[in-house]
C-alpha cells in the first residue's frame, strides 16, 4: 500500500509519525551506548579484581607458586583478565558498528525528512495560492454581474421615464453595455482560473503529493531496516566473542583439573623438611648409684653440650618444635634455618652468584675483543677507553668469586653435619682469577631427589675463551656501504646483550635488551650490521648481540 494514494490527506500525521521514528532511533542509540558503558565498566572491574589478587613479588608469593592450587589460581586470574578483554571488545564493537553508524545515519535521516516535508509544504502553498486566485476571480465575476444587472435596471428605468432626456437615456444605455462587457470579461477570467486550478489540484493530489509521500515511505522503510540490521549486530557482537570466552572458561577448568593434592602435600615436605633426626630414647638415670650420667646425642640436654664445643660456628641442634626467637635481620649464612632448608638457600645463592660471574665474564670477553679491534684499527676507537671498564669488571668477578667460596664453605659445613644416605661428596669448585679464561660452574642442580634425600649432580664446565676479533680494515668500508642507496633486506633479528655507545662513524648505539633487525651478517671482522628503523642502521660488535637468523638466510 502506498502512502501517496492511501494517506493523501494525512500530511500532518505523517509528519508526526516520521518525527517519532527519528526519536526512536535516538532512543535505541542511547540504549546501545549505555550497554557499551556497562561492558566497559564491567571489564574494568574484572581487570581490577584480577590485578588485586595477582601474586606480589615477594618471597612468600614465590613459595606459594610451588603449589599446584596456587598456580591454578594464577591461571584463573590470567584467564579472567582475558575474559575481561572480550567484554572490552564487545564495547568497542558496539561503539564502532552501531553507535557511530546510527549517529551518522540520524543526521542523514533528519536532513532527508526535512527536504521531503519542505517540498510538501511548498506544494501545499502553491495549491492554496491557486485556490485564492480562483476565489478572487469568482468574487470579482460575481461583483461585476451584480453591477451589470443594476446598470441594466437603471437604463430600463431611464428609458421608461418620459421626462428624461435622450442624452441621459443614451448615457445609461452605454453604462449598462459597459457593465455587461466587464461582467463577460470577469466570467472569462473566472473560467480560466477555474480550469487552471482544477488542473493544478489534480496534479497536486495525484502526482506531486504521492511522489513526496512515496519518498517519505521509502525513507521510513529504510529507517526500520537499519534498526533491524543494528539489532542483529547487537546480538552478533556477543556471539563473536563466545568462542574466546569459551576458551577462557576452558582454561579455568583445565587449571582446576591440574591441581594435584598429592604433589602439593609432597611440596610441604620439600618446603619445611628440617633435616633433623628424631630424638632418641631418654636413658634411665639411676640416682641411687654413683654412676656417670649418659646422655643420648639427640636428647634435650644436647644443646648444653653443643655450646661447650670450641670452634663451632653454628649452634647445636634445637628441638624441632622450639621456635627461633631471633626474628630480626636474616643471617647471611642462613644459620637461622634448619639444615635441609639452609642447604637449599645456600645452594640457591651459589647458583645465583655463578650466573652473575658468568655474565660479568661474558661482558669482559666482549670488551677484550673490542679492545683488540681498537688496537688493530685505532680509527675505530681508543683502546685505553676500555681499560677502566675492564678493571671494574675484574674487581666485580673477584668479589663474586670470594662470595661463592664463602657460601660453598658454609654449604660444605652444612652437608657434613647433615645425615645423608648417599656416600657421594660435594666437590668444591674454586673459580680462577680474572685473567683465567675458564670458569667452572659447580652449582649443583636438583640436589634433592623426590624422596627428600640429598643427591649429587655436578654441572659441566662452561668454557669462555677470549679470542680477539679482527675489525674492518678501514673506516672507508663503512662509508662505502652506507653511501649505497640500496636498502638491504632483513635477514634476521638480534638482541643486545650489553650496552654499546657507538661513538665512532659507521657504528650505532644500542641499549641492553634492545631488539634490532640484522641486515648483514658478521663477515669475519667481528662486526654485525643492524637496523633500528628505516633511518637508523650501523655496525655493532658481534659479541655484544645474540643473533637469530632466518632459515633461508642460514641456508644461503
Amino acid at each position: 500500500m502506498s502512502w501517496g494514494t492511501e494517506l493523501w490527506d494525512q500530511f500532518d500525521n505523517l509528519e508526526k509519525h516520521t518525527q517519532w521514528g527519528i526519536e526512536f532511533v535516538e532512543k535505541y542509540t542511547k540504549f546501545v551506548k549505555e550497554r557499551s558503558e556497562i561492558e566497559t565498566n564491567y571489564a574494568k572491574q574484572i581487570r581490577n579484581l584480577s590485578k588485586k589478587y595477582q601474586p606480589k613479588k615477594n618471597s612468600k608469593e614465590e613459595e606459594e607458586s610451588k603449589y599446584t592450587f596456587c598456580r591454578a589460581f594464577l591461571t584463573t586470574l590470567n584467564e579472567l583478565n582475558d575474559y575481561a578483554g572480550q567484554h572490552e571488545v564487545i564495547s568497542e564493537d558496539l561503539t564502532s558498528h552501531i553507535i557511530t553508524e546510527l549517529t551518522r545515519y540520524l543526521q542523514e535521516l533528519k536532513t532527508e525528512r526535512k527536504s521531503h516535508f519542505h517540498d510538501g509544504r511548498k506544494a501545499q502553498q502553491h495549491i492554496e495560492s491557486s485556490w485564492k486566485q480562483l476565489e478572487a476571480s469568482k468574487k470579482r465575476f460575481e461583483r461585476e454581474c451584480k453591477e451589470a444587472e443594476r446598470a441594466q435596471q437603471y437604463f430600463e428605468k431611464m428609458d421608461a421615464d418620459i421626462n428624461v432626456t435622450k442624452a441621459d437615456v443614451e448615457k445609461a444605455r452605454q453604462q449598462a453595455q459597459m457593465r455587461h462587457q466587464m461582467a463577460n470579461d470577469s466570467k472569462s477570467e473566472y473560467a480560466a482560473y477555474l480550469q487552471k486550478f482544477n488542473q493544478e489540484q489534480n496534479e497536486h493530489y495525484y502526482t506531486v503529493i504521492p511522489n513526496i509521500f512515496q519518498k517519505l515511505q521509502d525513507m521510513e522503510e529504510k529507517r526500520i531496516e537499519r534498526i533491524s540490521v543494528c539489532m542483529k549486530k547487537f546480538a552478533d557482537v556477543d556471539r563473536q566473542v563466545l568462542p574466546i570466552v569459551g576458551k577462557c572458561l576452558d582454561g579455568m577448568t583445565n587449571a582446576a583439573e591440574s591441581i594435584e593434592p598429592k604433589a602439593d602435600s609432597k611440596q610441604v615436605v620439600e618446603s619445611f623438611k628440617s633435616g633433623f633426626e628424631p630424638p632418641g630414647d631418654v636413658e634411665f638415670e639411676d640416682y641411687g648409684q654413683a654412676m656417670k650420667r649418659t646422655v643420648s646425642e639427640t636428647s634435650l640436654s644436647n644443646t648444653k653440650e653443643s655450646k661447650e664445643k670450641p670452634g663451632g660456628k653454628t649452634k647445636g641442634k634445637l628441638w624441632p618444635f622450639i621456635k627461633n626467637k631471633n626474628k630480626g635481620s636474616v643471617p647471611e649464612d642462613f644459620s637461622h634455618l634448619p639444615p635441609e632448608q639452609r642447604r637449599k638457600k645456600l645452594q640457591g645463592k651459589i647458583d645465583e652468584l655463578s650466573k652473575d660471574i658468568q655474565k660479568e665474564m661474558d661482558q669482559r670477553d666482549a670488551l677484550t675483543k673490542m679492545k683488540d679491534v681498537y688496537i688493530k684499527n685505532p680509527q675505530m676507537g681508543d683502546p685505553a677507553s676500555v681499560d677502566p671498564r675492564l678493571t671494574e669488571i675484574g674487581q666485580n668477578i673477584e668479589k663474586l668469586q670470594s662470595e661463592v667460596q664463602k657460601f660453598e664453605g658454609w654449604l660444605a659445613e652444612v652437608e657434613e653435619r647433615m645425615p645423608s644416605k648417599s656416600d657421594s661428596q660435594r666437590k668444591s669448585g674454586l673459580y680462577e682469577t680474572q685473567n683465567s679464561t675458564t670458569v667452572s660452574n659447580n652449582c649443583a642442580q636438583d640436589r634433592e631427589s623426590p624422596d627428600g634425600s640429598y643427591t649429587e649432580e655436578q654441572n659441566s664446565e662452561v668454557q669462555v675463551k677470549a679470542q680477539p676479533i679482527p675489525t674492518p680494515t678501514t673506516t672507508t668500508e663503512f662509508d662505502d656501504e652506507f653511501d649505497d642507496e640500496e636498502v638491504l633486506p632483513t635477514i634476521g633479528t638480534c638482541k643486545a646483550l650489553y650496552p654499546f655507545e657507538g661513538h665512532n662513524e659507521g657504528t650505532i648505539s644500542v641499549a641492553e635488551g634492545e631488539l634490532l633487525y640484522v641486515i648483514e651478517e658478521d663477515k669475519g671482522d667481528g662486526w654485525t650490521r643492524v637496523r633500528r628503523n628505516e633511518d637508523e642502521e650501523g655496525y655493532v660488535p658481534t659479541s655484544y648481540v645474540e643473533v637469530f637468523l632466518e632459515t633461508n638466510a642460514k641456508d644461503s
